[in-house]
């Protein structure tokens, strides 16, 4: 859709941001939209106490028949839909998109992950997000260079098209879990370094040195998780497997997560 459209999920972040006091232009900033469209949404709908994400849904759909010939045609999409419910997959599309942005995505980081995620492909150009999702190249832009830093899409060149694609790897939530504990593993370190700083016998030091036990303590316990994954994904009689449902790695490694069968994950 446009940038600057809202969606019925943008308007109720937007209810929820608003019941917090927060500012307009942070709530533009987290939905990736002008702050003059977040204000004229709200203004025209009741004003910050009055506003309802629901009834602002509807007036804006009333406008919308009002108008015939505004509202765009959804961009058509190739590959095969494999006899999918469209307006199943819209609504579970919705649903992904919703819980993503409460782990703490933007809204248009979690609308990009979530069309990735849900394409059998799993693999769109720049060109492709933008005219699926109808937002700005910007949009898209600020959303893939976001989620690249997180570790939850890469890069790739396709040579056909000669284009960079945006691709969601089968092991995007491993490698995301062992980006949070690597994360942990540093904010340990620096609240250790911090006790020692301020002294354990400190009300304040034993504050972080409690902090860097639990973030140690958190951190092994991450590590172990993906490790028993990644031994659960192992065939049968692989070196240090035990058996697991779906398992189908080669000696290499697991095809998907790239750990190789017989080298343990190191602590982070």
């Amino acid at each position: 859709m446009p940038a600057g459209r809202l969606t019925h999920q943008d308007r109720q972040y937007i209810a929820a941001r608003l019941a917090e006091g927060t500012a307009y232009a942070e709530i533009a900033r987290r939905l990736a939209k002008p702050t003059s469209t977040i204000s004229r949404e709200v203004n025209r709908n009741g004003g910050p106490r009055r506003y309802r994400p629901d009834l602002a849904q509807q007036a804006t759909a009333a406008r919308s028949r009002r108008r015939p010939g505004r509202t765009p045609a959804p961009a058509a999409e190739s590959g095969s839909t494999h006899g999918r419910d469209p307006q199943a997959v819209r609504q579970l599309e919705e649903r992904l998109t919703a819980m993503m942005a409460q782990t703490g995505l933007s809204s248009m980081a979690s609308r990009v992950l979530t069309r990735l995620f849900t394409d059998d492909t799993a693999k769109l150009t720049a060109a492709e997000l933008t005219s699926r999702l109808r937002v700005s190249p910007a949009s898209v832009s600020k959303a893939v260079g976001d989620l690249e830093r997180q570790g939850f899409l890469r890069r790739e060149r396709d040579p056909h098209q000669r284009r960079d694609c945006y691709v969601v790897d089968d092991d995007v939530w491993i490698r995301a879990w062992l980006a949070s504990a690597r994360m942990n593993l540093l904010l340990a370190e620096t609240a250790r370094q911090g006790a020692h700083t301020l002294g354990t016998h400190t009300p304040a030091g034993a504050r972080l040195r409690d902090t860097s036990e639990f973030l140690d303590h958190l951190n092994r316990d991450m590590t172990q998780a993906a490790e028993h994954w990644r031994r659960s994904r192992q065939p049968a009689g692989a070196p240090g497997s035990t058996p697991g449902p779906g398992s189908h790695a080669g000696q290499d490694g697991d095809a998907r997560t790239g750990f190789a069968p017989d080298a343990p994950i190191a602590a982070i």
